[in-house]
């Protein structure tokens, strides 16, 4: 069986392309922004629909959020909290140093990563306008506090 040479050419040029998408990727330095949360328990299932609404519409809004993950996580993070201390025990306990004071378990059981292109599309995430519209939903179903991290892809 012989091949036409006009086939022969597309398959070497689609070869190509896919070639070519593979490499691009690779050297690609996007940025996972992700967190975890203690939700609190009051939240109503419209507060749960309006965080859902409002995070789901990030890609959409800010310029370099790519794709949005959130949902219970598996295995909740544990997490304490120092419970009624004054500010001179806290920045002690900061330095390292041993301070006396009653702990609140607060455990992680939710968590958000947000795809992004890059370090830039995070600090333009943190000025854009629709972030403090996202922030007032997700204020509505988390204790104050979250823990944070960025991973910086290599």
């Amino acid at each position: 069986m012989t091949t036409s040479p006009t086939i022969s050419r597309l398959v070497s040029i689609a070869a190509a392309f896919l070639l070519s998408l593979s490499t691009a990727s690779a050297g690609e330095k996007k940025l996972m922004h992700s967190f975890a949360w203690t939700p609190i328990k009051e939240a109503t299932p419209a507060d749960w629909r309006a965080f859902y609404k409002a995070s789901d519409a990030l890609p959409h809004k800010i310029k370099g959020i790519t794709k949005v993950w959130y949902g219970k996580l598996n295995s909740p993070l544990p997490q304490a909290m120092l419970a009624g201390i004054d500010e001179a025990a806290f920045q002690k306990y900061r330095a390292g140093e041993t301070v006396s004071s009653p702990i609140k378990a607060m455990p992680r059981e939710y968590g958000m990563c947000m795809e992004m292109t890059g370090e830039n599309a995070l600090k333009a995430y943190d000025d854009h306008p629709y972030h403090k519209t996202w922030t007032e939903a997700y204020s509505k179903i988390r204790v104050d506090g979250t823990t944070t991290f960025n991973i910086l892809g290599q």
